[in-house]
């Protein structure tokens, strides 16, 4: 089907379930689990969004998947076996967008419908904190500690993962031109497609060594 009834935006992870592997993707209208095998469908859950809008990449907490919605909201899913359970653990009304979250320990970060950042516990869906709105997009990665985003302006932040409070170390224009794909790293080059060329930076510590999973203290790059 076409239209607002087509193809999905969310993209499907590979995850270990029970020992085995399966596809776990976020249709228009469901979370499912494929087999890994034959592509047969193991488990769904209906995921309530405005119009299919289930932008995001749902992600893994221990025995759990977090996903938000566009017109939904958040919820928390865990497994039961190599299923998941149709009652989720958790929801709540918050919203996210077009960003894929990203975890760290016991929090997951996102930005959100209303372009602010925010931290929530994953135990209970509670809020930690929530920032002042900025940036209609965020690409978001992290290396456990702290995370890499990157706004639609081209606009660069390392940003602390603490539940605390929003800390931002620093902040770098890298692109003159909007950036709206997600952020690419590896072997200690950062990646950013932005509307008009390919870039590419070093991502340096502050022994001036490029390490992979290092925390970034500074960029040197080409386009």
């Amino acid at each position: 089907q076409g239209g607002m009834n087509g193809s999905a935006f969310s993209s499907p992870t590979i995850e270990m379930i029970n020992g085995k592997p399966q596809l776990v993707a976020q249709t228009r209208e469901e979370l499912v689990g494929l087999g890994w095998a034959n592509g047969e469908k193991l488990w769904g859950v209906k995921i309530p969004a405005f119009r299919g809008m289930n932008i995001l990449t749902p992600v893994r907490y221990g025995d759990s998947f977090f996903t938000s919605s566009y017109g939904g909201g958040s919820f928390l899913y865990d497994l039961a076996g190599e299923k998941i359970k149709q009652e989720y653990s958790w929801n709540n009304t918050i919203q996210a967008y077009m960003s894929s979250p990203v975890v760290l320990e016991n929090h997951v970060y996102m930005h959100l419908r209303n372009q602010r950042l925010i931290c929530l516990n994953l135990r209970n869906g509670e809020t930690a904190w929530t920032s002042q709105p900025f940036g209609k997009y965020w690409s978001l990665i992290t290396d456990g500690k702290r995370i890499l985003g990157l706004d639609q302006k081209g606009i660069l932040y390392l940003i602390n993962g603490t539940p605390e409070a929003l800390e931002i170390l620093s902040k770098k224009k890298v692109s003159n031109t909007e950036t709206w794909a997600h952020l690419a790293i590896n072997n200690g080059q950062m990646y950013i497609r932005s509307l008009d060329k390919l870039i590419c930076y070093t991502l340096k510590t502050k022994n001036n060594s490029s390490k992979k999973g290092t925390p970034v203290s500074s960029l040197s790059g080409s386009e």
